[in-house]
């Protein structure tokens, strides 16, 4: 867990928000104790001073900016009301240790706050939830909060793994058990041992090797292929599924011995249109992780954010980081808005205003459309220059000539639009 140490300006000014970081898993750190706080962040107020600069987010109220900490510099965030939930999320973000889960929704943090109980004791897990709704990273925060934290984490996806080879892989092969066996193997067991194992996707698992895993999980011993000696191992197991193990049970596609003994406590995440308010701080998370080097962070705006709160996110998570790269793309200044947001599927509201027109709205068209105006905004911003846009937007001046003139055999005239006097 992180702590974080604000200063008496931002406990004064910005109660809120350190309430709501604590909500969100940090350790909360008095001023008086800054110094004795190794490797502690603090949250300081614009004007002051930080005291461990690399290791610091200055806390602004001027126009909304976002700059991450490089150099050994101290980060920066600026937002005022309106921006209030993005700007926790970028705070959040830059205070946060990577695996640290993002939260912001009621219930969201009410299931992390019950998956650190459930981490504190050495229990079986299992965790149902849609695909893409955060079900690894819920497993893995369950370790990293657990006594076994500095043991190994072990993730794996029993639909990937081919069926023939799945038990040699979960419990290990002696030398020579089988065709191919040249060396022995220890298996992601004994591989997890002292750690965790995740067993993502099980009700994938073939029934003949549930019986195998009930087995390990009640002995808590494994029988490698080729030998005759069961080996002690020390795991926690997790266990994830996209579908409801009861109804497989019932469709006989699942042992019900297995379920019960997996599912010690079972935990369930959320599809994230139940949970909109996790959405702006996800999209900043997602915004930091995404934007590499770019000197200039793009801040989502009100419209950008109000769209994908409406959005129903048939993918989840997984849809909404790739709508951000998107978003990135194209966006060329130092703002995200709603005609930055391109949907792999479009709402029903979008849906219908789109059969109100002769042309459908395709995902083809849709990106192309925000590619001529990443490109105006951008020749807009280097005043004309093509060599300067062609960098910006990192392709080359050919391929800029060539957008340039399908767009205006489409009837968008970017050049015309813009000051031919100040053209390179």
């Amino acid at each position: 867990m992180r702590s974080i140490v604000p200063s008496a300006a931002i406990l004064h000014q910005h109660y809120p928000l350190v309430s709501t970081l604590r909500a969100q898993g940090f350790a909360i750190g008095g001023s008086a104790d800054a110094k004795s706080r190794s490797g502690a962040f603090y949250l300081v107020a614009q004007g002051e001073t930080p005291p461990a600069p690399a290791r610091t987010v200055v806390l602004g109220a001027d126009a909304r900016c976002i700059v991450p900490s490089r150099d050994g510099n101290p980060a920066r965030v600026s937002f005022d009301a309106a921006d209030a939930a993005v700007g926790a999320g970028f705070v959040r973000a830059l205070l946060a240790e990577p695996e640290m889960p993002t939260a912001a929704d009621p219930e969201s943090l009410a299931l992390y706050a019950l998956a650190e109980r459930v981490a504190a004791a050495d229990i079986t897990v299992l965790i149902n939830g849609p695909t893409g709704t955060g079900k690894e990273v819920l497993a893995r925060s369950i370790h990293l909060n657990s006594a076994r934290a500095t043991g190994p984490f072990v993730a794996i996806n029993c639909a990937a793994l081919p069926e023939t080879m799945l038990e040699a892989l979960l419990f290990g092969h002696q030398k020579g058990a089988f065709t191919g066996a040249s060396s022995g193997g220890e298996g992601f067991f004994r591989a997890a041992n002292g750690g965790t194992l995740l067993l993502d996707e099980i009700a994938e698992m073939p029934l003949q090797l549930q019986a195998k895993l009930l087995r390990a999980l009640q002995e808590r011993e494994v029988v490698p292929i080729g030998a005759t000696q069961p080996q002690a191992i020390d795991v926690r197991v997790i266990a994830c599924a996209n579908r409801d193990l009861q109804d497989e049970v019932a469709a006989g596609r699942f042992r019900a011995d297995l379920y019960y003994r997996l599912s010690v406590f079972p935990l369930t995440t959320k599809p994230l249109a139940e949970r909109a308010q996790d959405i702006p701080a996800l999209a900043a998370t997602l915004i930091l992780r995404h934007a590499g080097n770019r000197q200039t962070i793009p801040w989502p705006d009100v419209s950008a954010i109000d769209l994908l709160m409406r959005h129903d996110w048939p993918g989840n998570v997984r849809e909404l980081e790739n709508v951000v790269q998107r978003a990135l793309l194209f966006a060329g200044g130092d703002t995200i808005s709603a005609e930055h947001i391109v949907f792999d599927r479009p709402t029903a509201l979008q849906a219908s205003a789109a059969n109100d027109q002769s042309a459908p709205a395709t995902l083809g068209n849709i990106v192309q459309m925000h590619e001529f105006q990443a490109i105006r905004e951008t020749l807009a911003a280097c005043n004309g220059s093509r060599i300067e846009t062609a960098k910006r937007l990192g392709i080359s001046e050919r391929t800029l000539r060539y957008r340039l003139a399908k767009a205006r055999e489409q009837g968008d005239d970017i050049v015309a639009a813009g000051n031919r006097s100040v053209w390179a």
